[in-house]
Parts: C-alpha cells; sequence; structure tokens
C-alpha cells in the first residue's frame, strides 16, 4: 500500500460530494422555483398588463381628422370644398436626424427650397408631438416609392386625407377666408381633443368665425403593425362626425360683378338685403391667393403680401375706415328734420362758400360758383355743402351725435367675421378725452358734410344705408343664412336679429328724405341720374367724394381730380337702395382715389342691382360694353393706394393673421 492511498479518506470524500449534491440540487429547486413563480406572475397574475402592452407594439391607435364642411353660396355655389389628395408628414418627435431625414425624403419626392423653409418654420410653431404636413398633393408615382422605403424612415408618413379648396380663387377671399396650419398658442387656447389628428385650422374670414361649426369631431382606428412599424391591417375604424356645411347669405353672381365693376380701383362693397340683413356681396379689393396659405406660405412670399402698398391682406370692408363724405347728408337731413332744425320747404342760399361769424376761414361748397337758392330735397340731390353747414351748425354737435348715434355709426356692426373696426363719430366728450382739447364750431361744419374726424367702414355704411331704406327698422348684418347637416342634409335656419327701431317724432320725415334720394338718382341734375336714369326699378341714393388732400384758403378754384396724382385724388363714395318703396338690395360702397362718386362709385352699384334685381347687367357706362362676371360661377345645386383713414382713436396698424399661421 502506498503512502497516498494511507492518507486518502474515501469516506470523508462521499460525504462532502453528497453535501455539494444536496446544496445544488437545493440550489436548482430554488432558481425553478423563482422561474416558475415569475412565469405564473408573468401569464397568470399580470396577464392583463402585458397583453395591453404587447398589443401596444403590435397595434396602434391613431386620431382620424373629421370631414371639414363645405361652404356654399345662397344659390348653391361651392366657395370652399375638400379635394382629395395624399399628404407627406413629419411628427419631429420620432425623428432622430430631421436634416438627414429630408435630405434623404427629397431623392424619393420632390421638395424643393420652399417646401422645406415652410416645413422648419412650422416646426418651430408647432407641438413636437403632432404631425407636420411637409408636402401635400403627392403623385401616385411618389406616394409608391416612398412606401417601398418606409422602413427606413421613422416618424414619416404619407396620408391619404383632404385638402382645403377655394374655386373662387381670390374672389371673395376676405369673406371666404381661408385655414392654416395649427400653431402651439392655438392649441393652448382651442380644447386639445376637438383637434386630434387635425393640423390645421381656419384663420380668418368664415373659415375662422365659424370654426366651431365646419370643424366636426376626429374618430379613429387602429392599426396592427409588424416589428419594424410598418401597417398590416386596419383593426378598427370609427368615423369621425363631419363638420355642418355652411350656406352664406353671399350672391356670388353679384360678387363677381361688383369686383369686376371696381375695374383698377382698390376699394370696398358690402351689399345688404334690408329686410333681414343678409350680406349679399362683400367685396375688399385687391383680394389675395387663399391657396397660398394651405400648405403654410413661406416666408418670403407672406412678407411680399404684407410690404405689398395695395395692402392685399387688408379687410377694407371691415378695417377700411374712411370719412363718409356727401353720403352722410340724407341722414343730416333727417336730423334736421327731427330736431325742427328745418322743413321739407325750408330753403338756403348757396353762393359757392361761407364763413362763421367772427371767422375768416372759408367753407367752401364743392361748385364753386354755388347753387344758388334750393330747399332740401334739391340740396340732397345736388349735394351742396353750404346747405348742410348750416344745417350743421343749427343742430350742434351733440344733438348730430346723438341722432346718428341710434344709427350705429361709431360702433361694430358685429357681423359675424372677424377683425371688424369701429369707425369714429365724434363728440364733444371724444375730442375732450382723446385730444385733450375743446369742440370748435368748424369742426361741426366737417361734421355736417362728412368730413373732418368722422370715418366710416364700408359695412357701416351698407348698414345705415339699410336702416334708411327700412325707414328706422332693420336686421343686424350676417353671412351665414343656414347650416346644413352633411349626412342628412338638413338645413337650420340662422334666426334673424333684429336691432332696436330708430325712433323719431314725424314718421313722414322718412318718405321726406327717401324721396329727396330718389332725385338724386331719377331727377335731372341728380348727381347719379345719367347712371340710373334708364333703370326698370326706383333707386334712393346718394353719391360722395371724401377728400384727400384738402383746398387751400387762397385757392379760389378746386383743381380737377384728374389732374392730381393719383394718390391725391378722392376716394369716390355711393349709398343706395332699391326699388325705392320695397327695399331689398342697400349698397355701401367706395372707391379708393376714384375722384368722383357720381362716375366712378355709382356704376359699380348700378351694376351689381340689375344683377341681382333682374338677374343680368343691362347697364352700360359710356363708351364701355356692359360689365360681366369675370369667370362662370360654378354652380353646383345645394343638397336636399393710399392708406385708407386711420380711426383716430385706435391709431394701430391694420389687423392682418400671424404669418406663422399658414
Amino acid at each position: 500500500m502506498s503512502r497516498h492511498d494511507k492518507i486518502k479518506d474515501l469516506h470523508r470524500e462521499k460525504e462532502t460530494f453528497a453535501a455539494r449534491t444536496i446544496v445544488a440540487a437545493c440550489a436548482a429547486l430554488l432558481m425553478a422555483a423563482l422561474l416558475s413563480f415569475r412565469l405564473f406572475d408573468l401569464q397568470v397574475l399580470q396577464q392583463a398588463y402585458y397583453a395591453t402592452r404587447a398589443d401596444e407594439n403590435r397595434m396602434r391607435l391613431s386620431a382620424v381628422a373629421p370631414v371639414r364642411g363645405l361652404i356654399y353660396d345662397r344659390n348653391g355655389a361651392v366657395m370652399a370644398q375638400n379635394t382629395p389628395a395624399f399628404v407627406l408628414e413629419v411628427v419631429p418627435e420620432e425623428v432622430k436626424k430631421l436634416d438627414d431625414t429630408l435630405q434623404r425624403l427629397s431623392k424619393l419626392v420632390r421638395l424643393d427650397d420652399i417646401d422645406i423653409a415652410r416645413f422648419k418654420d412650422r416646426v418651430r410653431k408647432t407641438p413636437r408631438y403632432r404631425a407636420v404636413p411637409l408636402r401635400t398633393n403627392l403623385s401616385l408615382e411618389e406616394v409608391a416609392k416612398f412606401e417601398i422605403n418606409r422602413y427606413d424612415f421613422d416618424g414619416v408618413d404619407v396620408t391619404a386625407g383632404l385638402t382645403r379648396s377655394y374655386p373662387f380663387g381670390d374672389t371673395a377671399a376676405h369673406v371666404i377666408g381661408y385655414v392654416g396650419g395649427i400653431t402651439e398658442d392655438e392649441l393652448r387656447k382651442a380644447p386639445e381633443p376637438a383637434y386630434r389628428g387635425l393640423s390645421q385650422i381656419g384663420k380668418v374670414g368664415v373659415e375662422k368665425s365659424h370654426e366651431d361649426l365646419l370643424r366636426g369631431e376626429p374618430g379613429a382606428k387602429v392599426i396592427e403593425a409588424n416589428a419594424y412599424g410598418r401597417p398590416l391591417r386596419e383593426l378598427d375604424y370609427q368615423q369621425g362626425k363631419a363638420g355642418r356645411n355652411l350656406i352664406l347669405t353671399l350672391d356670388a353672381k353679384v360678387q363677381l360683378v361688383a369686383e369686376q365693376a371696381l375695374g383698377d380701383f382698390n376699394g370696398s362693397v358690402v351689399a345688404i338685403n334690408p329686410q333681414n340683413g343678409e350680406i349679399i356681396a362683400l367685396v375688399s379689393k385687391p383680394g389675395f391667393n387663399p391657396h397660398l396659405f394651405g400648405e403654410g406660405i413661406d416666408s418670403k412670399t407672406y412678407k411680399a403680401l404684407l410690404e405689398d402698398p395695395n395692402r392685399p391682406l387688408y379687410n377694407r370692408a371691415l378695417q377700411g375706415t374712411y370719412p363718409p363724405g356727401s353720403t352722410i347728408k340724407p341722414f343730416m337731413a333727417l336730423a334736421g328734420l327731427e330736431y325742427d332744425i328745418v322743413d321739407g320747404n325750408h330753403r338756403e342760399f348757396c353762393g359757392g362758400q361761407m364763413s362763421l361769424p367772427g371767422s375768416s376761414r372759408k367753407y367752401r361748397c364743392w361748385k364753386r360758383h354755388g347753387h344758388g337758392s334750393l330747399d332740401m330735397a334739391d340740396a340732397v340731390a345736388r349735394s351742396c355743402d353750404i346747405y348742410f353747414y348750416n344745417v350743421a351748425i343749427n343742430l350742434g354737435i351733440d344733438r348730430i351725435y346723438t341722432f346718428l348715434d341710434q344709427f350705429g355709426l361709431g360702433r361694430s356692426t358685429e357681423v359675424d367675421l372677424p377683425l371688424e373696426k369701429n369707425g369714429l363719430l365724434p363728440s364733444r366728450e371724444w375730442k375732450r378725452r382723446v385730444r385733450k382739447e375743446s369742440w370748435y364750431p368748424g369742426e361741426t361744419l366737417n361734421v355736417g358734410i362728412g368730413q373732418g374726424t368722422m370715418s366710416v367702414t364700408p359695412m357701416q355704411l351698407a348698414q345705415i344705408t339699410a336702416r334708411m331704406a327700412m325707414r328706422g327698422e332693420g336686421f343686424k348684418p350676417h353671412l351665414v343664412k343656414a347650416t346644413q347637416d352633411p349626412l342628412t342634409l338638413e338645413t337650420t335656419d340662422v334666426p334673424l336679429e333684429p336691432l332696436p327701431p330708430i325712433l323719431n317724432k314725424h314718421k313722414a320725415d322718412w318718405e321726406t328724405v327717401v324721396e329727396a334720394m330718389q332725385r338724386v338718382t331719377q331727377l335731372q341734375g341728380g348727381t347719379a341720374f345719367t347712371t340710373f336714369k334708364d333703370a326698370p326699378y326706383t333707386v334712393a341714393g346718394k353719391t360722395g367724394s371724401a377728400q384727400v388732400a384738402g383746398l387751400k384758403q387762397d385757392e379760389k378754384v378746386a383743381p380737377s381730380q384728374e389732374s392730381l396724382p393719383l394718390h391725391l385724388r378722392d376716394h369716390a363714395l355711393f349709398v343706395a337702395f332699391a326699388p325705392a318703396d320695397n327695399p331689398q338690395i342697400a349698397i355701401g360702397l367706395i372707391a379708393e382715389h376714384g375722384g368722383h362718386g357720381a362716375s366712378v362709385a355709382a356704376p359699380v352699384a348700378r351694376q351689381m342691382m340689375d344683377q341681382y334685381l333682374l338677374g343680368e347687367i343691362r347697364y352700360r357706362k359710356p363708351g364701355t360694353p356692359a360689365t360681366a362676371p369675370a369667370a362662370p360661377v360654378p354652380a353646383v345645386a345645394l343638397p336636399p393706394q393710399a392708406a385708407p383713414a386711420v380711426d383716430p382713436e385706435d391709431p394701430e396698424a391694420p389687423d392682418v393673421p400671424d404669418a406663422e399661421a399658414h
């Protein structure tokens, strides 16, 4: 026996091996128990949680944008519609290297510098978790190229959706407005759930003021995706609720006639149905192309629009404030009758100029040699300034303010469009508060002929004319005639809102003034007689000119408007309603730097009235053919230079939409 065998203890080794075996077995059993418990925990105790997590990895829940409501004119012409389109969208939060992604995308779809600049501008102003359109209206070939390579673009997707389009282009652009990208600031003000799945919101016009009706309610869909995130199939779909269609009071044909009749002049025209407050036309010229804003207008183009001296983004109908000029004279005549300052037979002598007692300042009539002796009706028909200087000074500014305030001058008409200005009806109290000065008699004379600090918007001009047409009655002006359910086609009329009647002591005074206004258009010597002498309907109207450059005191003869530079010529105004005894249309219009209300503004109103009352234009301005719409109205049957005057009390720059919003 060797020495090694003597030392070896087999019994002890067996005990050691047995102990190690027991420890290993216990460890194995413990691990098996832990594994079993974990499996039980995952598959039984937390089965619902992990099943949900697995479904979330496999399925995607996304919002479905609702169909935006359509906009029609009163006769069924579509003024805003939805066009099918493929949209390339990017969620910035899910893209690691944005510039690299854009560069690679440009090899698959057409992306120019404007697309990229516009996209980056909107990314800066949109929450990073929201999809931002990069390009709309992708071609089928571009969609196919992207889908083949989609696995390589996290956070990028092509969606089939609808884009907003405007068949009339820049016609009525200020009325209809446009939609643009939703900004973070807009999301903070709007309820987030209402805009899930939406990337655009109404910015101006009806699109903005009736956003809640047009928008609709978003739906949802569940999509099954593979491990790479590529959609495989749609598991569930809940359609959103489409927005309501809007049927406007607007007559697209009359709108087109008005815009073309203005010719090369910038300006504004508003036409109202006096019997219900429906707005028949609302023109602000020049207009703009609303399609520029759909995808998001680039900074360069937007800057060019802002710096354009013609200010196409400025809604002159609601924001332009102008002296009313002689169009205020019928209302001054009515005030004179109300306070017994004059009667229908009261006569004044017009020698071409007058001065206030104790003053050497001359207040001139537009007819430098004077009109001679005339009564109130002749003073209105021939627009005699001297007559109404005397009416104004005898009334005094306090009574003038009290009477004209009843017509709503100096206040917003509260039409259902945004950004409306108030204009200004000056008073003794206003001047003391704003200018810290006393009121002077000479200012009263200026107010008496619609000059000086007095200012109105074209919307107000049309509204006070409608109140005159209704002999003091009237309705709040509005643009939406009815709303329509897009599925059932059931329409709901918008209720009319009567205005408080204008009360005066003698009802016959209304007829006295209306008859005087009829002389303007129907009596030889009336300032608009040439334009309306052959009209097959009776018209009550008043021409006017709003002075841009004043006449020096030592100038005895006023220079002709044609001899002045364009920016120094008077604004041409005209107000009218027809038929005089059963008014169906009332118009207020301004042609900037048109010079003469009779020769420039009145013909525009005549053509509009022809179109609306007769269905065709019969008037032919001397030397020119009849005006007709520039383009045919897309008939769709309804399913069953110088800036306008700034308000002295509100001298800020005109309101225009923020560049971001596009």
